[in-house]
C-alpha cells in the first residue's frame, strides 16, 4: 500500500507543478499581450496624430498654396510633413486632396474670368459705339469752328478708344474696326496718334518698297498691337527721350517693326514674363495681370496667336527696351500706283538722297531766291529732298540768320494752329467756298495727356 500512497503524491505533485507553469504561463502571455496591445496602441495614437496634423497642415498650408502657385508659379506648395507616420494609403489621399483642390480653384477661377469677360465685351462695345460716334461729332466741330481745344478733345477721345478697344480684344472680341488694304507706314502713323506722348515718337522708314501694305484684315490689330508697344515705351521711359520707331523689309521674311526706347529696362522675372505674354499663351487670365490690371502685353499676345504676328522683347542698345514685331510675308501687299501716300507718312530713307549741284559758272548770291526742288518719285508722288549746302557768304557780309526749324513750346505751336485755322476760315469766306470735307486721317494736335499710358 506504501508505494500507491507514494505514486498518488508523486502525480499530485506533478500535476501542481504543471498546473503552477500553466498558470505562470499565461500571466506572461497576458502581459506580453497586454504591453503588445499597449505598444499597438500608441503607434495607432502616434499615427492618428500625425494624420490630424497633416490636415491641418492641408487645410491650412497646402491647399492655400497650391490656389496660390496657380497664379504665382514661383510660390512653394508643402508636402507631408511627416511621411513617415502617414500610410501609404492616407499619403495618396491627401495628395488626391490637393489635386482636387488645385482643380476646383482653378475651374472656378476660370468660370468666373469668362463671366468677366462676357460682362467686359458687352461693355466694350457699348463704350466704343459711344466713342466712334463721338468722334464724327469732333470732326465736324473742327471744321465749323476754329477752336484748338476741340483737337485736344479729339486726342482724349482717341486715347479713350484705344483702351476700349485693348480691353475688347483682350476679351477675345473683335476689335471693331474694318479697313481696307493700308499702307504699313500710315498703319505706324495712326499707332502713333493714339498714344499719349506721341511727339517723342520718331519713326524711320527703311521699307525698299514704300507703297508696301498691310491685309485689311490684319490692318487694325497690328494698329492696336504697335500702339501698345508704343504706349508702354513712353510710359516707362524719361520724358525728355525719344522713343525710335525703324520699319524694315526683310525679303521672305515679312516687315519689322523695331521699337526702342530709353526707360528702365526690366529684371529677369519680369522679362520671362514679358516674352511669355507676348508669344501669346492660349488663356490668360483677368486676375493674374495684376492690380491694376497691366494688359498691354496680353492683348499684343492675344493678335500674335489670333493673326500669326511674332512679337520679341529684349535689352535696347539705348538703355530701356527693343520690341521687334513681325509682320509675316503672306500679310503682306503692295498697293497699286494710283493710291495716294498720306502726306505725314515718312519718306523711305533709300529714295531721299542729297542731289549733287550742277556744274555751273554763276552760283546763286544769297538775295537770289533757290529754284524750288521739284521732288518727284518714281511713282509721280512728292516726296522730301534733303537740300545742298548753301554756298559760304563772302567775308565782309554779314552772317546769314540760321534757317533751322526753331523749337517751339506747346503754347507757340498751339496759337500758330489757331492762327492758321483763322486765317482759312477767312479765306474760304472771302472766296465763297465751302469748307473742305471732313478727310479720313486725322491730325492730333492736342496736349499730352496727363494721366498717361502706365497700364503695361
Amino acid at each position: 500500500m506504501g508505494w500507491i500512497v507514494a505514486v498518488i503524491a508523486v502525480v499530485v505533485a506533478v500535476t501542481t507543478a504543471v498546473r503552477s507553469y500553466n498558470a505562470a504561463r499565461s500571466e506572461q502571455l497576458a502581459v506580453a499581450h497586454a504591453e503588445l496591445a499597449e505598444r499597438q496602441a500608441k503607434a495607432a495614437e502616434a499615427r492618428t496624430d500625425a494624420l490630424v496634423d497633416e490636415i491641418r497642415q492641408l487645410a491650412r498650408k497646402r491647399i492655400p498654396a497650391a490656389a496660390l502657385a496657380l497664379s504665382h508659379p514661383s510660390a512653394q506648395v508643402p508636402g507631408l510633413r511627416e511621411a513617415a507616420e502617414v500610410d501609404g494609403g492616407a499619403a495618396r489621399l491627401l495628395t488626391e486632396a490637393v489635386q482636387a483642390a488645385r482643380t476646383a480653384v482653378m475651374e472656378e477661377r476660370q468660370r468666373v474670368d469668362a463671366a468677366a469677360r462676357a460682362a467686359m465685351r458687352g461693355t466694350s462695345a457699348k463704350i466704343q459705339s459711344l466713342l466712334n460716334q463721338s468722334q464724327q461729332l469732333l470732326h465736324e466741330l473742327q471744321h465749323e469752328y476754329d477752336d484748338p481745344r476741340i483737337l485736344q478733345l479729339d486726342f482724349r477721345n482717341e486715347l479713350a478708344l484705344r483702351r476700349t478697344q485693348a480691353t475688347a480684344v483682350l476679351c477675345d472680341a473683335w476689335p471693331g474696326l474694318a479697313r481696307q488694304s493700308s499702307p504699313l507706314v500710315e498703319i505706324v502713323l495712326g499707332a502713333q496718334s493714339r498714344v499719349a506722348g506721341y511727339e517723342r515718337i520718331k519713326v524711320a522708314n527703311h521699307l525698299r518698297d514704300e507703297r508696301l501694305a498691310l491685309a485689311a484684315r490684319a490692318a487694325e490689330p497690328l494698329a492696336i498691337a504697335l500702339a501698345e508697344l508704343l504706349a508702354n515705351a513712353t510710359a516707362y521711359s524719361h520724358p525728355d527721350t525719344d522713343v525710335q520707331v525703324t520699319v524694315q523689309q526683310s525679303g521672305g521674311r515679312g516687315a519689322f517693326l523695331v521699337v526702342d526706347d530709353a526707360g528702365i529696362g526690366m529684371d529677369e522675372d519680369a522679362l520671362d514674363r514679358a516674352r511669355t505674354l507676348l508669344a501669346g499663351p492660349s488663356e490668360v487670365l483677368l486676375t493674374e495681370l495684376g492690380d491694376p490690371p497691366q494688359t498691354g502685353f496680353a492683348v499684343v499676345g492675344r493678335l500674335v496667336l489670333q493673326y500669326g504676328f511674332h512679337c520679341h522683347i529684349e535689352a535696347s542698345p539705348f538703355g530701356g527696351m527693343r520690341t521687334i514685331l513681325r509682320v509675316p510675308a503672306h500679310l503682306l501687299t503692295v498697293l497699286e500706283d494710283d493710291h495716294t501716300l498720306s502726306v505725314l507718312a515718312p519718306v523711305p530713307v533709300s529714295a531721299a538722297p542729297a542731289p549733287d549741284r550742277p556744274a555751273g559758272p554763276a552760283e546763286p548770291g544769297p538775295e537770289e531766291p533757290q529754284p524750288a526742288a521739284a521732288a518727284s518719285g518714281p511713282s509721280g508722288l512728292p516726296s522730301r529732298r534733303r537740300r545742298a549746302p548753301r554756298p559760304a557768304p563772302a567775308a565782309t557780309a554779314p552772317a546769314a540768320p540760321a534757317t533751322g526749324q526753331v523749337s517751339r513750346t506747346p503754347e507757340q505751336a498751339e496759337s500758330s494752329w489757331a492762327a492758321l485755322q483763322q486765317g482759312t476760315l477767312i479765306g474760304r469766306s472771302v472766296a465763297g467756298r465751302a469748307p473742305a470735307p471732313d478727310s479720313d486721317g486725322h491730325d492730333h494736335l492736342g496736349d499730352q495727356d496727363e494721366q498717361g499710358d502706365d497700364e503695361k
